[in-house]
């Protein structure tokens, strides 16, 4: 396990009268609780030195697979010596604050910040190392912030497009596409021209594009929008776009999303056996390449094809663990949602609590065995997992677990204990996340 360098797990919550009002920004709250990115700025003053700030939370599958494979060796501890490392549990009150702030909106995401809190890119997702640290070292090498490299982009000249890319990625990676499109549209006429011309950013803005239609739920501007980006030589990434046409496609009567579908059979076929069940994979996700076959499997009605696709990938997992679930979490996980997505109860009955041993210090898996128990009525059964999460659990899976375990006991009509449940939780959460904890608190009015 990799050293935490400014983790701390806030838990003086109830000692903070105004501590609600520091997640919404607003000042007077307690000046003795500092965010932990507050003390790395100033260290990042100190040193002249950018800052890395890696967000996470222990359900994230995609972390797992960047612990295990690329924040590690020599290249890590390089990164070490040239930033300062801040690492951010979103599932904290700490992580949460700055995930708004930063406007993080997936996991993992890595934001690279110079000495004054300036964001000068950020990474999304896992990547493959060769790619990571491809993207970082160039980030860590500017000496830009991202608002001063949009200035750059003037005309069609080599540097003006090279600023492009660099800030259409970036907004991509915010997922903030009305900003981007903004931005766009107010470039200059020989900027927008050069761009328009220029494959990449061309690409770039399609995907923007998509985005912004895929978030107003326009499914019929995503169906206009979708051949061009489909199209393109997406590598692994395709995946994530496929899923988001499917999702926003989904209302489009059947003919019209089977003509707009059906082309990326045997692209998603290729992609799965040439990049994913192989020897040595080169797309760092597996899970979403395999479970975006199979949807587009299922919304074509090849159900017999996507169960196979389930059958391949867990015998892939299978194999690559060989029966020890310890020697990479972010497999061990992807044997669990592939069971689960076939169908298998039986094989997941097995295999849950042989990860709850794997894993013995983390509330997630009995938290996701209770839950499921729960789901098919074997309340009491599911009671033992969840109470054997509560203590284990933090920041807003505290209130997660509590609720879960609030509706078992009410199920089993042990109101008083649900009372006592929440009452606890409630305490020990004190004013973070407010809306999970009303949802929480209405369950036992």
């Amino acid at each position: 396990m990799r050293p935490r360098i400014f983790r701390r797990w806030i838990e003086r919550s109830r000692e903070l009268a105004a501590g609600a009002l520091l997640l919404a920004g607003a000042a007077g709250a307690d000046e003795a609780w500092q965010p932990p990115l507050d003390e790395a700025l100033r260290q990042a003053q100190a040193q002249h030195a950018p800052i890395l700030v890696e967000f996470h939370a222990p359900w994230c599958y995609s972390c797992y697979y960047m612990a295990h494979h690329v924040l590690n060796g020599a290249e890590w501890e390089s990164v070490k010596h040239q930033a300062v490392l801040v690492d951010l549990d979103t599932d904290a009150p700490e992580g949460s604050y700055w995930k708004d702030r930063l406007a993080v909106k997936a996991l993992p995401s890595y934001v690279v910040l110079d000495e004054h809190g300036d964001e000068l890119g950020r990474i999304l997702a896992e990547q493959t190392r060769g790619e990571f640290y491809r993207q970082l070292d160039a980030i860590l090498a500017r000496t830009s912030t991202l608002e001063a490299v949009r200035d750059k982009v003037k005309d069609g000249n080599a540097a003006s497009l090279k600023a492009a890319h660099e800030v259409l990625k970036a907004y991509y990676a915010r997922g903030d596409a009305d900003a981007a499109l903004a931005w766009l549209n107010g470039l200059p006429g020989a900027a927008r021209t050069a761009l328009d011309k220029d494959p990449k950013a061309r690409l770039w803005g399609d995907r923007l594009r998509l985005m912004q239609a895929a978030q107003r739920k326009d499914a019929a501007q995503c169906a206009a929008l979708a051949p061009p980006v489909l199209a393109a030589d997406l590598g692994c990434e395709r995946a994530y776009e496929l899923d988001r046409v499917m999702e926003c496609s989904a209302s489009l009567p059947a003919a019209t999303r089977s003509s707009l579908l059906s082309p990326q059979k045997p692209v998603m076929t290729r992609l799965l056996y040439g990049r994913v069940f192989v020897a040595h994979p080169s797309c760092a996700d597996a899970r979403s390449a395999v479970l975006t076959a199979a949807d587009l499997d299922q919304a074509l009605g090849y159900t017999g094809a996507a169960d196979d696709v389930l059958e391949r990938a867990i015998a892939d997992v299978k194999q690559r663990l060989g029966g020890n679930l310890e020697k990479d979490r972010n497999l061990a996980d992807n044997l669990r949602v592939y069971l689960e997505r076939a169908g298998k109860a039986d094989e997941l009955d097995l295999l849950y609590p042989k990860l709850i041993a794997a894993y013995p210090n983390d509330y997630v898996y009995p938290y996701r065995y209770g839950k499921s128990l729960a789901a098919r009525g074997y309340y009491r059964q599911a009671l033992i997992y969840l109470q054997e999460a509560g203590p284990k659990a933090y920041g807003i899976n505290r209130l997660n677990v509590a609720e879960q375990l609030a509706r078992v006991l009410l199920k089993l009509n042990r109101t008083d204990d649900a009372r006592q449940v929440v009452a606890d939780a409630l305490k020990a959460n004190g004013p973070w996340f407010p809306e999970d904890a009303a949802k929480l608190k209405a369950l036992v009015r």
